[in-house]
This record gives structure tokens, C-alpha cells and sequence, in this order.
């Protein structure tokens, strides 16, 4: 079974990409550092707000409400914008193109427009594509797999399940 990829240029951040991004962000009214080395966030993981500025630790609070604007704003906008510009009309899977904004999301544009995931997939290696999320696990410079770490777990956590949701796909057990 072949799953029914479509040029990135043509796809979305729908619901199901912005409720698993707040799933895996979870929710801060107030700006905060999330991990060492990391930039302020706030809400689900919003970096900037919707006229470019960054957020700052001095930031007044947000509601739930407003996260979530923020957050489908960013998908979209920046960094659904950044996986659909960089793939163009290389054919993906709905999944794969959420685990690349997803990805994205949480490294930045410039760092997927330079992974092997960007190059792999513009070069129809698809299961290359879904290897290289492993091989981004560090933060700070700290390798986020190491057994019993507790600094950065989550960092690991997601990229082995961007591997597992891609991989499901090459597999051709997703519909």
C-alpha cells in the first residue's frame, strides 16, 4: 500500500497538526526558558508574536485562548510557510509534512532548511527522511538520548516519534 503524498507547497497546519504541537508544548501563560540554550517561549511554545516580535521573559501573561492563536499563527505562518517553501513541489504525506513543521517548530526554519530531513526528502528519500530525525538529539550540546537523562528527555521523546509517525508512512501503515 503507497501512501498518497501531494506537493508540500499545497499543504496546511490544520487541527490535528496544532493539537498534537500543544499536546507536546504543553501550556505556560507566562514566558519562560523551556530547556537550556532555549529562547523565551510562551503559551504553546511561541517564540514571537504575530508582528515579529520576540517574546521576552518580561512579557505580561497570556490565556489559553491566546496560545493557541499564537501557536496556529507560528504553524502556519512561519514555520508551515518554511517546510512548504523549502519542499516546494517535492510530494509528502500529510504526516510527514506535520512532523517537519513540527520540527520546525521546535529547532527553527533555517535548522530544517539545512537538516538532511529537507535534503533527503527534496531528493525522494523518504525513508532516508525519517532516519535523520534521530540524529537530532542533542540540546546545549547534550546528547538528550543518553539513558536516564533527565535534562532533556523530551527532546528524544519527539524525535523518536517523528521517526515512528514518518516511518509508519513509508511503511504504508498510515492512511
Amino acid at each position: 500500500m503507497s501512501a498518497e503524498r501531494i506537493p508540500a507547497r499545497l499543504l496546511h497546519v490544520g487541527a490535528a497538526i496544532l493539537a498534537s504541537w500543544i499536546a507536546w508544548e504543553g501550556y505556560s501563560g507566562s514566558a519562560y526558558i523551556p530547556t537550556q540554550g532555549d529562547v523565551p517561549t510562551i503559551g504553546h511554545g511561541a517564540t514571537q508574536y504575530e508582528d515579529g516580535r520576540r517574546v521576552r521573559l518580561s512579557d505580561a501573561p497570556i490565556s489559553r485562548q491566546r496560545a493557541a492563536e499564537l501557536a496556529q499563527h507560528e504553524l502556519e505562518n512561519r514555520y508551515g510557510a518554511c517546510v512548504r517553501t523549502s519542499l516546494g513541489d517535492t510530494p509528502m504525506h500529510p504526516t510527514e509534512f506535520a512532523q517537519a513543521v513540527d520540527f520546525a517548530g521546535q529547532y527553527g526554519c533555517s535548522a530544517w532548511q539545512k537538516s538532511s530531513m529537507a535534503r533527503l526528502y527534496n531528493q525522494g528519500d523518504y525513508q532516508g527522511a525519517c532516519g535523520a530525525y534521530l540524529r537530532y538529539k542533542y540540546a546545549a550540546g547534550y546528547d538528550c538520548s543518553t539513558p536516564g537523562n533527565r535534562r532533556c528527555a523530551g527532546v528524544w521523546t519527539r524525535q523518536q516519534a517523528r521517526h515512528s509517525a514518518c516511518s509508519a508512512v513509508v511503511q504504508g501503515q498510515t492512511p
